[in-house]
């Protein structure tokens, strides 16, 4: 089993598609950038130069307003594998015709290229997101996802860098050279998608809706279904607004602000794609392999914080002009940017990385690959907006470059709460996400491997504190629902985050009858769901680190409802915080040992048939053994 995501590097069902994404990555920015170094290289007027910059992007990007919809049905019914066979032989064929151009020096068929070269790319999107799942536990998606965006991020620099300098190192062979590097790459990207493994389609039967208008519509109302999933579509399409306006002002900034020469520009970019690579590969290590959307609201408000920084780091123009990288940094100020830029990169790969990984697990399979088409559509749409927003800004209403870094840290506050606000669920996995990480060291043992990829089950564990519920969920790869005790449920503070993870509060039948049958019809209906449901059937916290009895409800429950059962256990708890070892103020302060080690142990699902309350807790006991 992987213990971490480079261990996905030495294995077949990801690294031949990771080497795969890369490749299109870097050969789609090498023959972008190339297309200048050509400009340049005919000496092409500032008029031709500047009718190019404004064209290419909307030729690009507009195969993503067409087809997408489309991409995402052909992504459904056919098996994956094949489908990025299909995607990177069109690239070997596109980049023919470009390389016809390069070398005839013909813009208009180049441009004709790059228009199918966003084809290719819209094609390939939804297959590059859904396959991740099919090929990934859930315990792998974060880090999956991160290694991905790292390797994206880093292509699309270094891509940025190679083809802008191919005209300079090639000089009057400039274009044979543009020429076979990105047929050479293309016909390496086809030659390592045949090592992809396959990937069984996810809806082979499905009719496809050639209509791009009515599909379009279609597959926005598919991504609107689940209210977290339609949120997430929505932070991720914000995080590409941002990105937008941030990239297309960095030239200017790096040359106008910070007096650099075109190195500086390039090196500014370096810094924010190397954090942003850096952000995503941390994801997995800060969520401990689950899917940890607490995380998204930390990437959210650093961004902010960094662009807030950035503004004030560099107000007015600079006194200086055409520094070098080493120039730059000599100058006043200039380590406090290379922070802001760092940490701008850093936090939105803290943000977008939870972000996929939620599309990917809260969404049908037979459903994920329309749902990225409609992704993709959705972020053509914020890409436009951010473009023309910045120009129209900086062209009319007269504002400089810090001051839409002001106005983006601001307005990424305000769409952040707002998303917050909608779907509680980000800022209530935070909470927990804090209070978990900074109060206990979490190890866990055969949870990944026992928990079901999806489906319903049962988990039952032992109850030891008033914590046991955030531990246990910051634990499981999935979310669960949670049955506690309804006096633990109300605890102050601690009850909005409950509620918000869709807890079920339960009173014993004395104490509230009504209360308990509304908690056992709340359990059967998440189970019918296909939810995981975690109950601790002891009923209420150990007064002696001992576990007590285990009550009928397992039964009743499973009389209802056969579904697995998985035992689960908590081991170093009750030397923690919020036990019943301590008084009432005792336990109000900090533990005896300061993120004290806390295991969480899961043993193989049981059959529903013969379960009783005795054999799981015999289960339960036999997994804690005497680290209570």
């Amino acid at each position: 089993m992987a213990h971490n995501q480079f261990a996905l590097l030495r294995q077949r069902r990801f690294l031949p598609f990771f080497v795969t994404q890369c490749l299109g990555a870097f050969n789609d920015n090498v023959f972008r950038q190339a297309i200048i170094g050509l400009l340049f290289w005919m000496n092409a007027s500032p008029e031709q130069r500047t009718l190019y910059a404004s064209l290419a992007p909307a030729i690009f990007i507009l195969p993503y307003f067409l087809f997408s919809a489309t991409a995402g049905q052909i992504a459904e019914k056919l098996e994956k594998s094949k489908l990025i066979r299909i995607t990177t032989s069109m690239e070997i064929f596109i980049m023919t015709l470009a390389g016809v151009a390069f070398v005839l020096k013909l813009l208009p068929l180049l441009l004709v290229a790059l228009f199918l070269t966003g084809v290719q790319s819209t094609l390939f999107g939804p297959v590059k997101y859904s396959i991740l799942p099919s090929v990934l536990r859930p315990d792998e998606l974060t880090g999956g996802n991160g290694l991905v965006e790292m390797g994206t991020s880093v292509c699309i620099l270094v891509g940025m860098i190679v083809g802008g300098m191919v005209f300079d190192l090639a000089g009057i062979h400039g274009p044979w050279a543009a020429a076979g590097l990105v047929i050479a790459l293309a016909i390496t990207g086809n030659l390592v998608s045949r090592l992809i493994p396959k990937s069984d389609a996810a809806a082979p039967d499905l009719k496809v809706n050639w209509n791009p208008i009515t599909e379009s519509v279609s597959v926005l109302k598919l991504a609107r279904k689940q209210l977290a999933v339609r949120n997430a579509v929505l932070g991720v399409s914000w995080f590409w607004f941002v990105g937008t306006v941030f990239a297309a002002t960095l030239p200017d900034y790096g040359t106008t602000y910070l007096g650099g020469s075109y190195h500086v520009y390039v090196f500014a970019l370096a810094l924010f794609s190397i954090g942003t690579g850096v952000g995503s590969m941390l994801c997995e290590r800060l969520s401990a392999r689950v899917v940890e959307i607490g995380l998204v609201p930390l990437g959210a408000f650093g961004m902010s914080a960094f662009l807030f920084d950035l503004y004030f780091a560099r107000t007015g123009i600079a006194l200086v002009s055409d520094l070098s990288v080493g120039g730059f940094l000599q100058q006043p100020g200039s380590w406090r940017i290379v922070m802001d830029l760092v940490g701008i990169g850093l936090f939105s790969g803290f943000y977008v990385v939870p972000l996929f990984a939620l599309i990917q697990t809260r969404t049908p399979k037979s459903e994920l690959s329309r749902v990225i088409g409609a992704l993709n559509i959705q972020n053509s749409g914020f890409v436009v907006a951010a473009s023309v927003s910045a120009l129209l800004l900086q062209k009319y209403a007269g504002w400089s470059i810090p001051q839409l870094f002001l106005a983006l840290a601001i307005a990424n506050t305000l769409v952040a709460l707002w998303i917050f606000s909608i779907v509680p669920e980000f800022l209530m996995r935070f909470l927990s996400w804090i209070l978990v990480r900074s109060l206990y060291r979490l190890r866990l043992k055969q949870v990944h491997e026992n928990i079901p990829d999806e489906g319903a089950a049962l988990i039952v564990c032992n109850h030891v504190s008033y914590m046991d519920a955030l531990i246990l969920s910051a634990s499981i790869p999935r979310p669960a629902r949670f049955v506690m005790y309804y006096k633990i449920f109300n605890i102050p503070v601690m009850r909005w985050i409950f509620k918000t993870a869709k807890a079920i509060p339960i009173a014993g039948a004395r104490e509230n009858p009504a209360l308990m049958q509304d908690a056992f019809e709340a359990i059967d209906a998440a189970l019918a769901e296909g939810e995981l449901v975690a109950i601790f059937p002891e009923g209420a916290l150990t007064k002696n680190g001992e576990i007590t009895a285990f009550k009928g409800g397992v039964e009743r429950i499973l009389a209802r409802r056969a579904v697995p059962v998985i035992p689960m256990a908590l081991q170093g708890m009750w030397s923690s915080m919020w036990s019943h070892r301590d008084s009432r103020i005792g336990r109000m302060r900090l533990p005896r040992r300061f993120r004290a080690h806390v295991q969480v142990v899961a043993d193989t699902p049981m059959p529903a048939e013969g379960i009783t309350s005795e054999i799981l807790e015999a289960k339960v006991r036999a997994l804690r053994g005497e680290n209570a």
